[in-house]
């Protein structure tokens, strides 16, 4: 019974030091005047620039949202009915934006969109796109529609074909069939990945503050400057409070809209994808598939290849100098460190995010699909609140929370890692949480009637068998440490400097030649990793 305190306390215990305390501590500064006061949040309302961005959040995030319906969806038809050649690089292609940080994406499309980027030298004239809402957008679809794609294609594999059957048999062909017997099928799917495309949009800070500049904030980069820039901690604070009330709102009708997944992807049936032969490849399927193919290969690679091609080169000529300045041991006034440090911490910070977070999601996963016990559902809501946090608030709740003793931990190593972690688990407990739900117990049963108690029967039977989403949370844990901006900006110190921040400072210099070299480190170190994790779930399974 002790062991069972211990395991559900410890991660109370921890969500409640680096998630609840900073979030009451964004409260009472935004809530809090010699009593408890609206007045900051209404003065935020009132003011025509913040209602601005408010409505320009949720107006990028909802056009984002469509157009990643709108590429994603074909790409969903094709992966769910046809089976083609180079369909496997295809997939493979689509786990790209998954973990490809979003600062080196935003690089990419400065290259290529920029007054002075490929693009506009193609055409002789500035393609109007960068520093715009169109700039955020098309950043945003090239991270979320492999989202679309991998669930909607996921369910439609799984639609009854005798629903189809029967609705032709009795004469409905082409759109009408789609509208009224598929569509209404696939909805739990489109549904919710809309909703989590929509969510990340919303909550998004790096594109938009990279690529849309100040006159096209969003929220996250009104916080973000209201604290760094004006230091006006009331403001951030009542800006912060609203975000996350509207994305507690958000994030509930993604997790409503999630459960109608799960129970629809339940079903038994999988219809093999049709293979294409060499005619019909020809035909008008075989066109839209490859001018698809096509549109997507572009896409994803364009924005990567232009930061690998820049890095190389330097008045049109062929160079390596600028990885020699980012290997260079010499340190570097811009961000306060060497190239190497950065290197350094930011694989330090992945890989102790990957730990902290993967025995988190763990234990909280195993209390929440194994045990019963009361007070389950507000358990399972508090451990699942972290989902609906920004990086940006999560950094604002830790310079209120964590600035003076007896917890004045602001500017050290290990309360990045908590950030990281924070922001990371959720992630990592979707993943390890999917497996374990598809376990069945009788297994654990089985071996605790066999004299096993009930961690043994776990560490023995149910951990080896979830082994593969603990991979996968792995992976997304190590992707999302190595990739995160803003909270880790909002914290350190010039020692702890991370790949990340070195490329938004070198960013901000206009030293775009630095930036894409350390781009591409970037780029090698989180294949290496990813590698190595997988190696070592291999390895030791």
């Amino acid at each position: 019974m002790r062991l069972r305190n211990l395991i559900v306390l410890l991660p109370l215990i921890f969500l409640f030091l680096f998630f609840y305390f900073p979030l009451i501590s964004i409260l009472k500064e935004g809530l809090w005047d010699n009593g408890i006061t609206l007045k900051y949040i209404l003065r935020v309302i009132s003011n025509n620039y913040h209602r601005r961005v408010i409505f320009f959040t949720f107006w990028q995030a909802l056009a984002s949202t469509l157009f990643t319906l709108l590429l994603g969806l074909p790409g969903a038809y094709i992966f769910a009915k046809y089976d083609f050649p180079g369909k496997g690089i295809l997939k493979a292609l689509l786990t790209v934006p998954f973990v490809m940080p979003s600062i080196m994406v935003a690089l990419g499309f400065i290259i290529l969109f920029g007054r002075s980027g490929i693009l506009a030298h193609l055409i002789g004239r500035d393609p109007g796109i960068l520093y715009s809402w169109k700039a955020i957008i098309l950043a945003h679809v090239f991270y979320n529609f492999p989202v679309v794609v991998r669930m909607v294609s996921s369910l439609w594999q799984r639609i009854n074909p005798h629903y189809e059957e029967a609705a032709l048999s009795l004469g409905a062909r082409g759109f009408t069939l789609f509208r009224k017997v598929t569509l209404p099928m696939l909805m739990p799917a489109i549904f919710a990945s809309s909703m989590l495309t929509f969510v990340f949009c919303f909550l998004s800070f790096s594109i938009p503050l990279i690529l849309g500049g100040y006159q096209y904030a969003t929220i996250e980069v009104d916080i973000f400057t209201a604290i760094m820039t004006l230091l006006d901690f009331k403001t951030g604070a009542a800006l912060a409070i609203i975000q996350i009330s509207l994305s507690f709102v958000f994030m509930y009708l993604y997790l409503k809209s999630l459960d109608l997944y799960v129970k629809a992807e339940e079903q038994r049936i999988f219809k093999e994808p049709v293979p294409l032969t060499l005619r019909e490849l020809l035909s008008v399927n075989g066109v839209f598939i490859a001018a698809y193919s096509a549109i997507v290969f572009i896409f994803i690679l364009s924005p990567l290849m232009a930061v690998v091609y820049h890095s190389f080169t330097y008045g049109g000529g062929f160079t390596l100098e600028w990885y020699r300045r980012v290997f260079s041991p010499e340190y570097n006034p811009i961000f306060g460190a060497n190239s190497i440090t950065a290197i350094r911490n930011s694989l330090f910070f992945g890989f102790s995010t990957v730990l902290i977070s993967t025995l988190l999601a763990l234990s909280i996963a195993y209390i929440m699909y194994r045990w019963e016990f009361k007070g389950k559902t507000l358990f399972d809501a508090l451990v699942m609140l972290p989902l609906a946090s920004s990086a940006i608030t999560l950094g604002l709740g830790y310079i209120k929370a964590f600035h003076k003793p007896p917890l004045n931990l602001l500017g050290t190593w290990y309360l990045i890692v908590f950030a990281h972690t924070i922001i990371a688990y959720p992630f990592v407990l979707r993943a390890i949480s999917t497996v374990l739900k598809k376990i069945k117990p009788s297994l654990k049963e089985a071996a605790m009637s066999l004299g096993a108690n009930e961690l043994k029967a776990f560490l023995k039977v149910e951990l080896p068998l979830a082994f593969g989403g603990i991979v996968v949370g792995a992976i997304f844990a190590f992707a999302m440490s190595i990739a995160e901006l803003g909270a880790t900006y909002m914290i350190y110190k010039p020692e702890y400097t991370t790949i990340t921040i070195a490329i938004y400072r070198f960013l901000g210099s206009r030293q775009f030649g630095p930036a894409s070299a350390m781009s591409v480190i970037l780029m090698m170190v989180s294949t290496i990793a990813f590698i190595l994790i997988e190696r070592a779930g291999e390895e030791i399974w």
